[in-house]
């Protein structure tokens, strides 16, 4: 018997994910639900964390890079005096420390965590060494040591101070380890860190109160979950939009440069419609858009 392929469906729709489920398994259930031919998701978050996971559908997956390169915002709590395996609240304590920083301490430390930093990955992250995946490795009781790589932080702001912890909200970058910031402000501070909780609460576009819970995605019908889907184009509300001719909607479909109304500027990444919808991102030329990724509507 063939394999059924599933459903021509395409947009967002914004999972309010829970701790405990990982975002492929999320992917799963939500291609599953709606029938869905094609899905994927804009930034994985940790198995742990909770919050804003955006999950494309058929051709929203070609705009996948534009999200997962966003700014997103992490509101996280920090427990002092340990530091774990994993640089959360999951794994096991490999040291410990009676130091505790004051709220002003933590306050003059978070200048030095914003702006362009380099973060070392927690051993237990999907970043790859020698073409297999840290975590594995980690898991295998090997040593690792991680390269650093720079992260924007556009913000770190401390929301509350207690004696033994901290919450507080950073907005970064890609590819941002919210367990590193937390391991790396307790040694800053002269103690130790982990993170104790983890949530996303927008992630470019999308923020969690335009959410669907996690439990509700096989419990609703296809129509509703339908209902709750987002535009393609929501994912590309901060890139210029311009209008193909008919003309050029025709050749750019084609994967050839089309002609175009409006401005931008030359070479500047942009997104191009007609009245059919979305048609295409690429490269504005001056009056013609070369075309990267083409949509299938």
């Amino acid at each position: 018997m063939a394999r059924k392929k599933g459903r021509d469906i395409n947009g967002w729709l914004i999972v309010d994910k829970p701790a405990g489920v990982t975002s492929t398994a999320v992917v799963a259930k939500v291609r599953w639900a709606l029938d869905a031919k094609k899905a994927g998701h804009a930034g994985t978050l940790d198995p742990d964390a909770t919050g804003v996971l955006a999950v494309a559908l058929g051709e929203a997956t070609k705009t996948v890079s534009h999200i997962a390169d966003a700014l997103k915002c992490y509101d996280f709590t920090v427990n002092w005096g340990a530091e774990t395996t994993t640089d959360d609240a999951s794994g096991q304590v490999l040291r410990e420390s009676p130091a505790r920083p004051t709220a002003d301490q933590l306050r003059a430390a978070l200048p030095g965590f914003t702006g362009q930093i380099m973060q070392v990955p927690p051993a237990f992250s999907a970043v790859k060494v020698d073409g297999e995946r840290a975590y594995d490795l980690a898991r295998e009781g090997e040593a690792l040591d991680l390269a650093a790589r720079p992260l924007w932080v556009d913000s770190l702001t401390l929301i509350q101070a207690d004696p033994d912890s901290a919450r507080l909200e950073m907005v970064c970058g890609k590819g941002g380890y919210v367990r590193s910031i937390a391991r790396d402000l307790g040694r800053e501070l002269g103690t130790l860190g982990h993170v104790a909780h983890l949530r996303r609460t927008w992630s470019g576009p999308f923020e969690a109160e335009d959410a669907v819970p996690f439990d509700r995605i096989d419990r609703e019908s296809q129509d509703w979950l339908e209902s709750r889907l987002l535009p393609l184009e929501a994912a590309l509300e901060d890139m210029p939009m311009l209008r193909a001719t008919p003309d050029g909607a025709r050749r750019i479909r084609n994967g050839n440069p089309g002609e175009v109304t409006g401005t931008a500027e030359w070479g500047e990444t942009v997104w191009v419609s007609d009245a059919q919808g979305p048609v295409c991102i690429g490269r504005y030329q001056g009056g013609t858009v070369q075309p990267e990724r083409v949509f299938n509507l």
